[in-house]
């Protein structure tokens, strides 16, 4: 043994063991890093995702409605273009039979001319 050992320990070595027992103190009281779960979904993602879906369908919802909107003045316009073609069709039948009278018209005339010609 040593002459230090002999009559104890000295002030250095009395506060060098008073440092590390408070290192140590000290050291137990830190917090010990966690181990966390692998990351999984967090609420904030699931709520993202449910509004995503959310705002999908309500898109989706207004493109119908906006295609049945657009079907529903197709088929109206479809309907007066029909009339339409109707009435034109009405008018030129009735233009043919008038110009089929007078055809006819006419053609009893030159016939009755051509007979009064022979009659003479």
């Amino acid at each position: 043994m040593s002459s230090r050992d002999l009559k104890g320990s000295g002030l250095t070595d009395r506060l060098s063991a008073a440092a590390d027992a408070k290192a140590a103190l000290l050291a137990k009281l830190k917090p010990k890093p966690t181990v966390t779960a692998p990351p999984s979904e967090s609420r904030a993602e699931l709520r993202e995702a449910e509004l995503k879906a959310v705002r999908q369908a309500r898109a989706d919802d207004k493109d119908a409605a906006r295609a049945a909107a657009a079907d529903k003045v197709a088929a109206a316009a479809a309907v007066v273009a029909a009339d339409e073609e109707a009435a034109l069709a009405e008018k030129r039948g009735l233009r043919k039979e008038r110009k089929q009278l007078t055809k006819a018209e006419a053609q009893a005339k030159r016939d009755a001319r051509y007979a009064a010609r022979k009659a003479r």
